[in-house]
């Protein structure tokens, strides 16, 4: 089994920030797939069906950004997959421009605290995530947990959906493919 794991934060306040484009990423994939709605159980939202010939289930942890070490960590005990060969990580990355797209295999967090919590839960850095670019405050007196939280201008935003047609393809192939062989297609 494939599971996909996007990271975000619940509620009306955080549904358009930059640190949701996990989320928004995940939503697309399921309306595309034609999946069932998500639904709640215990510290995820989630759905699943057969994308291919793979069986996947897709994930939003309703445990807030900094937590998403939590929903792994329950994940991990009612689910069988591997987390270093079998989970792809949907995450914002004020690094990359935006809707610049980078696939890796293992990595630092980066100052990320989601994956900073999930490299904390799994003890290691080793799971493949593909970071979604939101772009970095030119002003550096901004406060970066501000500019995540907060919503993009419409051309940042127009970015960042134009490039979920090819993150889309990154995802579909991914699930048939392993990280390395989507890394070396895509990135």
């Amino acid at each position: 089994m494939r599971m996909i794991l996007a990271l975000g934060n619940p509620g009306d306040r955080y549904r358009d920030s930059r640190h949701n484009v996990g989320w928004w990423l995940v939503d697309r994939l399921v309306r595309g797939w034609r999946f069932p709605a998500f639904a709640v159980e215990g510290s995820t939202a989630w759905t699943s069906g057969v994308r291919g010939s793979q069986p996947v289930e897709l994930h939003k942890p309703r445990t807030f950004m900094n937590r998403s070490g939590d929903a792994i960590e329950a994940l991990i005990q009612t689910r069988a997959f591997e987390p270093t060969s079998e989970m792809l990580v949907l995450v914002d990355d004020i690094a990359l421009p935006p809707g610049r797209l980078r696939l890796r295999a293992r990595g630092s967090a980066g100052g990320h605290n989601g994956l900073t919590s999930i490299v904390e839960a799994l003890e290691s850095d080793r799971f493949s995530r593909l970071r979604i670019g939101v772009g970095r405050p030119r002003d550096e007196r901004i406060d970066l947990a501000e500019w995540v939280l907060a919503r993009m201008p419409r051309d940042d935003e127009e970015a960042v959906l134009s490039a979920f047609t090819k993150a889309v393809d990154m995802v579909e192939y991914w699930l048939e493919h392993s990280t390395e062989a989507t890394m070396s297609r895509f990135n």
